[in-house]
């Protein structure tokens, strides 16, 4: 899929950022972005010192995606029917309630391993209305000239999130303990609630609303499973979200239990694993064009990385290869992201988005105690060469896969300065060149 005729200057890497409304937007997300990496260290940590147990991190991760795997359909019907801005309005208002009531209860020295739980599973009933929404209304917010290149800003702002929410938070709860990390929070979701109403609404590309009608989760599934394109980047991103994006009860693991470094160290992890995801992010703007293959290559890519982090022999080496893990993990999440986008139709996209997210998070509830349990049994380097050498086999495999279907073979060439792997049909007409 072309998105841009030619590979934009460097000046026009923040183009979308010229749009007022997505300024305002994307301003107030970096600021709650890193607002709840903070939170979410903080909580990893917290379940951590409260049980011991690696387990129950990966619990507390299941207890945070299982609504989205349960609800997530049904969450892309709702942002599909109803205003995004008011919807994205009521979710982070909730969200800051629950931050609120978690600072509370952690600074009173009241909290419980299963106040943990039942806050961790009510964010994630707020997850299934914010995020479908807040995909959709990037689109609403630039319209389609800037979409390509929010979706990668968007991922960069998380990112950068995540680059400074970590190590902040990890300093937080050494010094004054996680009861705060989750009183900023709150503030921070309160901040893009404000943002969301000094939006000048006149300006926004108003998506048309979905008519009440039955079928239209049916419609949602028919529609992903004609589309090739979109069928087979959600089936990657579901062996993904399993295996490999469970990121949380890996470092816990490395952290607690192979280096020993504390909840300092458990933070500076999370962060270089950001700092490359960042690099990615701000690389993907730099794409121009998105291809079904560029997605399933930068998954085997990802686990290839992955597991080779499991090998590694110290704490240098295990630290550089999460910062490739980043850079991959973006790149592949980007194009994903986009391609899905990019292919659905406007009055779908809700629908589409929310299977994609389904899968996205829904995964990572299964695969938050699964990877925990791995992690027990086996340790964490274990682990960790398993969360990668299973995706890597699984895109090759989809990839074999379509490429039957679609009667292509790959064409090796060493001729010219460099090698060039050339995709083919079978009557030797390139379809592209990777």
């Amino acid at each position: 899929m072309p998105i841009l005729s030619e590979r934009p200057p460097w000046r026009e890497t923040l183009v979308s950022l010229r749009v007022p409304n997505y300024r305002k937007f994307a301003a107030s997300n970096l600021v709650a972005n890193t607002a709840v990496w903070m939170q979410r260290i903080a909580m990893d940590w917290l379940v951590l010192q409260l049980s011991g147990s690696v387990a129950a991190v990966g619990v507390t991760v299941a207890m945070q995606f299982t609504p989205m795997l349960v609800l997530g359909l049904w969450g892309g019907v709702i942002a599909d029917r109803y205003p995004k801005q008011r919807l994205l309005i009521l979710s982070q208002s909730s969200a800051a309630v629950l931050a609120a009531i978690l600072a509370t209860l952690t600074l009173t020295g009241s909290i419980q391993v299963w106040h943990v739980y039942v806050i961790s599973f009510a964010l994630g009933l707020v997850t299934v209305i914010d995020n479908p929404a807040r995909q959709v209304f990037v689109n609403e917010l630039v319209g389609p000239h800037y979409l390509r290149n929010a979706i990668s800003l968007n991922s960069s702002i998380f990112q950068l999130g995540g680059l400074i929410g970590p190590a902040v938070g990890g300093i937080l709860i050494t010094a004054v303990g996680a009861g705060w990390s989750f009183a900023i929070n709150a503030v921070a979701c309160l901040t893009v609630v404000a943002a969301l109403f000094s939006l000048n609404t006149s300006q926004l590309h108003a998506s048309p609303a979905a008519p009440r009608g039955k079928g239209q989760l049916a419609e949602g599934m028919r529609y992903v499973r004609s589309k090739p394109v979109i069928f087979w980047t959600v089936i990657m991103v579901a062996v993904l979200a399993v295996f490999a994006f469970n990121m949380p009860v890996f470092l816990a693991a490395y952290a607690n239990n192979v280096f020993d470094v504390g909840a300092k160290g458990y933070g500076f992890f999370n962060a270089l694993v950001a700092a490359g995801a960042l690099t990615g992010a701000i690389a993907s703007t730099r794409r121009t064009s998105i291809r079904l293959s560029m997605v399933v290559g930068t998954a085997v890519l990802l686990g290839v990385v992955q597991a080779i982090a499991g090998l590694a022999p110290n704490e240098i080496a295990f630290s550089v290869m999460l910062v490739g893990i980043g850079v991959a993990n973006l790149l592949f999440i980007t194009g994903a992201n986009s391609l899905v986008q990019m292919s659905s139709n406007v009055q779908i996209r809700g629908r589409v988005i929310s299977l994609y997210i389904l899968v996205l998070l829904g995964g990572q509830a299964i695969g938050g105690p699964l990877m925990g349990w791995v992690v027990e049994q086996f340790g964490p380097h274990t682990a960790m060469l398993i969360s990668g050498l299973v995706p890597a086999l699984a895109a090759v495999v989809i990839a074999s896969l379509i490429a039957r279907r679609a009667h292509l073979r790959l064409r090796f060439s060493l001729r010219g300065v460099r090698p060039q792997v050339t995709i083919v049909t079978r009557a030797g007409k390139s379809v592209e060149q990777l």
